[in-house]
This record gives C-alpha cells, structure tokens and sequence, in this order.
C-alpha cells in the first residue's frame, strides 16, 4: 500500500528516485492511492520524507517497527524555537562593507541559517529581507529564476535605507531541497509551471517555515519590521509567529526571457503583487 499524496503513486515516486530512470519522459496522471487507515501516520511520513530531502512516498507495513518515530519528535526536531544563535563576526561583503553575520542552528539540524546585519540601528524597524536559498541562482548565476538578482538587490536597498537585516534561510527549492528542486526543474521542461511541478512530485506549493525567520528576528531583538517582498505569505508567516510587519516594500526586478513564466506563476498562482 502506498502513502501518498492524491497526484503521485510510490511507483512514479520509486522510479523518480532512481538514478537511471529518464525524466525526460512524462509522468502519466492524475495517480491515485489506497484510503489508509492511519492518516495521522501517512502525514508524518510525508513530512520526514520531505525533512531527509527523498520524494514523499512510502510502504505501509503491517510488522512491527525497528525505529519508532512519534509525531511530537517531529514536531521537536522542527520547532523554530530551539533555534539558537550560534556565532557572529565581522564581514564585509559587495554593496555592504560594514555588515555582519551571524548564524544559527538548533541542536540536531544540519541546516545553519544567517542573518546578515547592515548598517547600524537607528531606533526605526529595520528593513529585512527573507531569501530562501538557491544555490542554482543566487551562486550559479541561473537565469530560471530571479533569486540571485533579488538577493544581491537586496543588500543594496538595505544599505540605502541605512539599516537592515537580510536573512538568508537553508530552504532551498521552497524548502524541499536541491534534488528535489532539479527533478521539479526536470518536470518544467515538460512544460509544468513551478506550482504543478512541486505537486506532482509529492510536495506543497510551498514547504518553507517562516517561523524559523520569525525566530531569527527575535533572538536579534527585532519584533517590528518593514518587509522586502512580493510575497503576502513571507508577511502573514511572520505575524502569524509574533513579528509585526507594519510596511511591506515591493522588492521587483525585470525578467528575462528565461524566467518569465515562472514570474507569471508567482503572480498568477501564488499571490506574489508586482
């Protein structure tokens, strides 16, 4: 028995995970899947799948288990709140050359996330920038997306504002990582936007965990900010977890004709405002 979403079964999810299976030829769909009689146990499974980076799809065995994992341990291992500040220095950086980093981990995660501190408090909230990492734009120069430009944009209003804070969180492809984005990248050369991509692997829209920002922003003292974004979730993500955005500032950059349509999705099917 499968446990899966509605739009995968485990044999397309078995035969992505394969190295030699072919992406380049199109999953068949919409899948189904067997009612399960746990659900509660299905949904944890789907999560630890998506924490270990592997496509959201599991056997439902009727053994007993070698390791038992509870959904409060999951909960644990994800709580924002264990994040704790871990060092911080001096580094000057393009666009920013009196900035400052500081990092963050919580006690079992591999993931570091980074504040970068710009400028000097000047008793205003700060303008603060979310940006979930990508390695493919904001280190490869990619041309799909426009998170390289936003990033490097970023610093540059910042310090022109004076004061801020850019975080730059470890949650790459919208927070179901590398592999997983390139297989998504895959499914868009077979002509699925960034959203039907996503799900027909198994994921959410989006798996990014705002709080963990909300989080950062508190252990630097800051509880009322103005938002560099296009994205009303990043502002209700944050409210939502105690931080009070009191102005979002548009934060736009032309396309190219690389990334026009996923420009278009954004707008057109997650709600981003340009």
């Amino acid at each position: 028995m499968s446990i899966a979403p509605p739009w995968i079964d485990f044999a397309a999810a078995t035969a992505l995970a394969d190295p030699q299976f072919d992406l380049a030829t199109p999953l068949k769909g919409p899948f189904q899947t067997l009612p399960l009689a746990d659900p509660d146990a299905a949904a944890a499974a789907l999560r630890l799948a998506r924490i270990a980076g592997l496509l959201p799809a599991f056997f439902l065995g009727t053994g007993e288990p070698e390791v038992r994992i509870a959904r409060a341990d999951i909960d644990a291992h994800e709580d924002a709140n264990r994040l704790t500040l871990a060092a911080r220095a001096r580094l000057p950086v393009e666009g920013a050359d009196d900035a400052e980093i500081v990092a963050f981990r919580s006690p079992e995660s591999a993931d570091e996330h980074i504040a970068l501190l710009i400028g000097q408090p000047n008793g205003q909230p700060p303008l603060v920038r979310l940006h979930s990492e990508c390695l493919t734009g904001d280190v490869l120069g990619s041309l799909k997306c426009d998170c390289g430009p936003q990033l490097h944009a970023a610093i540059h209003a910042i310090q022109h504002g004076g004061w801020g804070i850019l975080l730059y969180l470890r949650q790459e492809g919208r927070g179901i990582g590398l592999v997983n984005k390139l297989r998504a990248y895959a499914l868009q050369d077979q002509g699925f936007d960034t959203v039907d991509a996503n799900t027909r692997l198994g994921f959410a829209v989006d798996a990014r965990d705002f709080g963990v920002a909300a989080r950062m922003l508190t252990l630097l003292g800051q509880r009322e900010i103005r938002l560099l974004t296009n994205n009303p979730a990043k502002v209700a993500g944050l409210e939502a977890a105690g931080v009070t955005v009191i102005e979002r500032v548009p934060h736009f950059l032309p396309s190219n004709p690389h990334n026009a349509q996923y420009l278009a999705t954004k707008r057109d099917r997650t709600g981003h405002q340009f």
